[in-house]
């Protein structure tokens, strides 16, 4: 924890956020600088909101880290972090607050003219879709939601069998072997039923006045959609574009990596360049995209970071494009590409040089990915936005390049006093 707090300069980090002080609110007792170590702090502890909590209860250091004193006090509001973490979120720029941080670490990262980069999945905590599950836990949702509707307006639920349908759902799910006869004849069932619950809401919303919350009338869209794919596919069989996976998380899509064990991942895609050992976020999205079409981007993001030129570029076969090639090229930048055509002169010094590149990538860079996912709680998102999804990805990525930079603050000091 130490080095992770000696390698943060906390009010350059305040003061670009521009995270205020609050006068009122039991849950800021946090400074500034406080909820910026709570961020930091839950990443390096790698536990839960709720645990954060019990641990910081207990823990004096922690309390240090994240500026306050609670003495005899006692945290009972595990939700403090989620409150804070909804307002960092709103306020977080990520190529100026990573601007601010690599300032501060420049004089500890060196080869700044070399990178690596790739891609890879954080995937958010959501269960494994299928269309059955998807549609019955539209029909779900939006029956509930009726009935409540139709308890306040004292007005009569449409008929629907719920109950039936229930008990086949639950008992499809449990079958061991779901063949492709039982699955069409649910996903047509549910197609009907919360086709028909779609209507019922639109005349309810027609006969009456009501004002519901934002969140309703998100939810509603987003089970309209999901319908709208679903009975399209369904009829015709193709493709669907932007498909949805998740009521909660309408934001969330598959993202196809082509690995044997997962073939397919739910959550954001990353594009990290790596300096030194230093990662940083390229591009984020939760779209799918080809990172190879970010080669460019990628050096320009370093660039714009060192304020120097890249010399040496790493990055796996996905970026050797044609048009990547042409501006490494152009801009004289060594690259682990393997050379088209006939063999240079000197094939063989340039051989050795795309063999420590790619050394480097394989290691340091892909080895960061695991690191985080293992030990910086980025291996299932729990944030319930995209914009906390993103917050929670880049504090989880940033408290190991601070461990790291700590680290080498550390070593550079002995070596002095040595």
């Amino acid at each position: 924890m130490g080095k992770i707090y000696s390698a943060i300069d906390w009010d350059d980090l305040v003061t670009t956020l521009n995270i205020t002080e609050q006068k009122k609110g039991r849950n800021y007792l946090f400074s500034p600088k406080g909820r910026l170590g709570l961020m930091f702090l839950k990443h390096y502890a790698n536990c839960s909101d709720r645990k954060m909590i019990e641990q910081l209860n207990s823990n004096l250091d922690y309390q240090f880290f994240c500026d306050i004193e609670l003495g005899f006090e006692r945290l009972t509001n595990y939700k403090i972090i989620s409150q804070i973490r909804c307002e960092l979120a709103e306020k977080l720029d990520i190529n100026l607050v990573e601007k601010v941080l690599f300032n501060s670490w420049k004089n500890h990262i060196d080869s700044t003219d070399q990178i690596v980069m790739d891609a890879t999945c954080y995937e958010s905590e959501v269960r494994y879709p299928t269309i059955q599950k998807l549609l019955w836990e539209s029909v779900h949702w939006l029956y509930n939601q009726l009935r409540k509707t139709c308890s306040i307006l004292g007005t009569k639920m449409i008929r629907s069998r719920y109950n039936k349908w229930k008990k086949r759902y639950q008992g499809f799910s449990k079958m061991r072997r779901k063949t492709k006869s039982k699955r069409t004849s649910l996903t047509r069932a549910l197609l009907k039923l919360l086709s028909k619950f779609i209507d019922f809401e639109k005349e309810l919303s027609k006969a009456y006045n009501i004002e519901f919350k934002p969140l309703y009338y998100k939810r509603i869209d987003t089970i309209q959609r999901i319908y709208k794919q679903q009975k399209d596919h369904f009829d015709t069989g193709e493709k669907i574009k932007d498909r949805i996976v998740s009521i909660h998380k309408d934001y969330i899509r598959p993202i196809v990596r082509g690995k044997e064990v997962k073939p397919v991942e739910f959550g954001a895609k990353v594009n990290k360049v790596q300096i030194d050992g230093i990662s940083f976020i390229e591009h984020i999205n939760f779209n799918a995209f080809h990172e190879g079409n970010r080669f460019i981007q990628t050096v320009q993001k370093a660039q714009g970071l060192t304020r120097k030129k890249v010399k040496v570029a790493g990055g796996d076969k996905i970026y050797a494009t044609n048009k990547n090639r042409t501006y490494s090229s152009s801009k004289t930048i060594q690259t682990d590409f393997i050379p088209k055509g006939r063999k240079p002169k000197n094939h063989k010094e340039k051989k050795q040089l795309r063999a420590i590149i790619a050394k480097e990538r394989a290691t340091r860079l892909e080895g960061s990915f695991g690191k985080d996912k293992e030990h910086y709680h980025l291996r299932k998102i729990k944030a319930k936005t995209k914009k906390n999804e993103i917050l929670w990805i880049f504090f989880g990525i940033h408290t190991g390049n601070a461990l790291e930079i700590g680290r080498r603050k550390i070593a550079q000091t002995d070596q002095q006093i040595a």
